[in-house]
């Protein structure tokens, strides 16, 4: 297998009927390079909801063979799946927003929380809850971070430009902020209670759930009938989505906080990863990598 879903180079040769990109655009590959093209998801621009979607890695391709990904010097795709970045992206701080992007841009989207004025919480703050934090303020929101993490407040207030922190370990703070939003973006991958953010809800709030706990979350039926809030879930989104998030991205000059790396620096990044040692993404270098390991 090899690896890497958000992927970010250069065009150096295109097929003869490829339309969409030239040799020398900054191009990008996310999650996904294939679909059925049939379905009514596909229909719908949705191939990310497409049961015969083929991820980037470790899927199975149309002719058979075991797709890679981008940790490689070169890899092939279909023109769907290629997304153009504006020049004035950089290639490695736009990487990250082909998956943790569009898994948050999609949601704030879909749920209708990116409007002017909306009250917006964004719970952990890590790979995709930073980025989720600076797509919710640029379309007008007002932005709370929740956070197990209190050390994460200054990082929240002053870097990322969020509202308000939100201490989740606080009964006082979680209580004083009782009915408050309009919904809840929650990234966090670690099994955690719910039943504190659906509180923090006000009536027919929506909690959308990013982030993939290992095993199943217990749910609070009460709460969801006596407020009619929602409980949901959104995985990425599909092509038009995508490029539709970079051009947004790029007008309003969002993008991750990234360390690069380079390859060689991988299995240190993994065990820094384990603790959380990343402010927010890792950047393999792969190019330059590539071109100081040549005699």
């Amino acid at each position: 297998m090899v690896p890497g879903h958000e992927i970010a180079g250069e065009v150096t040769e295109v097929g003869s009927k490829v339309r969409k990109v030239k040799v020398g655009d900054k191009v990008g590959v996310g999650c996904m390079v294939g679909a059925c093209h049939s379905c009514e998801s596909c229909a719908n621009d949705l191939e990310n909801y497409c049961p015969k979607m083929i991820l980037t890695y470790s899927s199975i391709n149309t002719d058979g063979t075991i797709t890679f990904g981008g940790y490689s010097d070169h890899m092939v795709a279909n023109e769907r799946y290629i997304v153009r970045f504006p020049d004035s992206m950089p290639l490695d701080a736009a990487a990250p927003l082909l998956c943790a992007g569009i898994t948050v841009y999609s949601p704030l989207k879909y749920f209708g929380l990116a409007e002017q004025g909306k009250h917006v919480g964004i719970v952990g703050l890590g790979g995709l809850g930073h980025v989720a934090v600076k797509f919710a303020k640029a379309f007008g929101a007002k932005v709370t971070v929740i956070s197990t993490s209190p050390s994460k407040k200054t990082e929240a207030l002053e870097h990322l430009g969020a509202d308000s922190f939100l201490n989740s370990r606080d009964p006082d703070q979680l209580q004083g902020a009782m009915g408050t939003l309009d919904g809840i973006i929650d990234t966090v991958s670690a099994v955690h209670p719910i039943l504190p953010l659906l509180g923090l809800l006000k009536s027919q709030g929506k909690l959308v759930l990013v982030g993939a706990p290992d095993k199943p979350l217990e749910l609070p039926v009460i709460s969801l009938i006596m407020g009619r809030k929602t409980v949901s879930g959104s995985s990425t989104g599909g092509m038009k989505e995508t490029q539709e998030m970079i051009d947004f991205a790029a007008k309003h000059n969002i993008t991750a906080d990234i360390e690069v790396i380079s390859m060689d620096y991988v299995n240190t990044a993994m065990e820094r990863l384990a603790k959380a040692d990343v402010r927010y993404r890792f950047v393999i270098d792969i190019a330059n990598t590539l071109a100081a390991t040549k005699p």
